[in-house]
């Protein structure tokens, strides 16, 4: 039976520890581990582990004759790939990032509900690329009552929004309706929302920013102008950890499963 040691402390990684726990399956040293479970981002700035003290260099050299499973590790796969360590991104695969949407665009919602004091329902909503996140934040957002603006670049996204019943955006015509909306939601990992843009919203906008660090807003501008915007990273192990651990548990489970198969073949 392969054994898993579990790396992180938010509340989605602590949950996965427990259910590894309940199937005897978890050891207590990494070093007696067949497969190490990591945080959702594995790391943010590409030098320590998210939310511990410890290097990813040394995550990656102890995983040398073990599997690496966490989410988003773009920052380390060059050295994953280049150290020849075996690993799973749990976020490149499709069912987990599209259950994973779920939570965040709750956790978005409520955050900007708490930053407001208008209802949604009513309110002008823009939304910032219609890509996962996007698409299921719209649907939720649409049930409140909310008026629906989709920012989009491509042809085939623009035509879904519009298909969707929401006012089409094009990023190409962004700026000329900043000043109409009450709260923006952010899902475009550039610098989107910048010092000119900034300038243009009225001073009770929201912004949501749901991008991977460092986000797509200019953060220490909106403040000097009192624009209320906030980086809501990891909302899914903040809002809603069990369900989030379970997406996770479920994915990890066929990962094994396959590789399982595979080493039989081999063997």
């Amino acid at each position: 039976m392969l054994c898993f040691f579990v790396i992180g402390n938010d509340n989605r990684t602590n949950i996965i520890r427990e259910m590894l726990q309940k199937e005897n399956r978890l050891v207590a040293a990494i070093k007696d581990a067949d497969i190490v479970v990591g945080p959702t981002p594995f790391t943010k700035d590409g030098n320590t582990v998210t939310g511990t003290d410890t290097s990813c260099d040394e995550i990656i050299s102890i995983c040398r004759d073990k599997i690496l499973i966490a989410g988003a590790m773009d920052k380390v796969k060059e050295k994953l790939n280049y150290k020849k360590i075996k690993y799973h991104d749990l976020m490149e695969l499709e069912e987990v990032a599209f259950l994973n949407a779920v939570p965040t665009a709750e956790g978005a919602i409520s955050r900007a509900m708490e930053m407001t004091d208008i209802t949604l329902c009513g309110a002008n909503v823009l939304i910032l690329g219609y890509g996962r996140i996007g698409k299921v934040l719209s649907k939720m957002l649409i049930g409140i009552g909310a008026k629906i603006f989709c920012e989009a670049r491509n042809k085939k996204n623009l035509a879904q929004i519009e298909a969707m019943g929401y006012n089409v955006v094009d990023l190409k015509e962004l700026d000329e309706g900043l000043h109409l909306y009450d709260v923006i939601f952010n899902t475009i990992p550039d610098m989107v929302m910048n010092r000119e843009r900034l300038d243009k919203l009225k001073k009770e906008c929201v912004i949501i920013d749901l991008a991977s660090f460092p986000g797509g807003v200019d953060f220490k501008y909106a403040e000097t102008i009192d624009i209320k915007a906030e980086l809501a990273l990891a909302l899914p192990a903040k809002v809603a950890p069990k369900s989030a651990a379970i997406y996770f548990k479920k994915a990890i489970d066929e990962i094994i499963k396959d590789y399982e198969k595979n080493r039989g073949k081999n063997a």
